[in-house]
């Protein structure tokens, strides 16, 4: 059964750092692509970045210069670095991912979990 757990949330001030994870299980061998996705209330989930299987990432240009996605092939683990943190940075911020080729909205994700937090303070 495959698994996606993320962890790392939580309250910071406005300038502060973070760092997300998400522990993958169960993958019957290295998906092609996984992503960071985040939802405010009220808001639709957006993309914030993504990697694909050869280390190739892309991050939405609202987070550029501020987050950095990467991942441990060797531990099966997602990470998301984030500094400078602003308070429109606040969300439920989730971790996807997929076997197929392509993979860039949301709708291109099949495996998803369940959300970390994260509030950002003024």
């Amino acid at each position: 059964q495959i698994q996606l757990v993320e962890s790392g949330g939580g309250t910071v001030q406005a300038g502060g750092s973070l760092r997300l994870s998400c522990a993958a299980s169960g993958f019957p061998y290295r998906s092609m692509c996984m992503a960071w996705f985040r939802q405010a209330p009220g808001n639709e989930r957006e993309g914030v970045a993504r990697i694909y299987r050869f280390g190739n990432a892309h991050s939405a240009e609202f987070v550029k210069g501020r987050f950095t996605i990467s991942q441990d092939n060797a531990e099966n683990t997602l990470y998301l670095q984030m500094h400078s943190l602003k308070p429109v940075d606040t969300a439920m911020y989730y971790c996807a991912a997929d076997f197929r080729l392509g993979c860039q909205s949301r709708t291109d994700f099949t495996y998803w979990g369940q959300g970390t937090q994260v509030n950002v303070s003024s």
